[in-house]
């Protein structure tokens, strides 16, 4: 399993990817449910960061698969 550096490091990655070559995703970063947590504190553990770069990296690659 990927420690939360990793992880940060991976989304970092992910959403420059998107950013740079699809920028057209870009507006859906902020609008998928795991950006916006529904209490006030939320605690940010490997498996949220996990869940977030997993639910990137899907729409991504359903993205790119429906370009072609």
């Amino acid at each position: 399993m990927k420690t939360e550096r990793e992880l940060d490091t991976a989304i970092l990655d992910i959403t420059m990817k998107i950013k740079q070559q699809f920028p057209e995703l870009s507006k859906y970063i902020l609008e998928m449910p795991e950006t916006i947590p529904n209490i006030e504190n939320p605690e940010m553990n490997r498996k949220v960061l996990q869940d977030y770069y997993d639910s990137l990296e899907i729409m991504l690659k359903e993205y790119i698969e429906n370009q072609h």
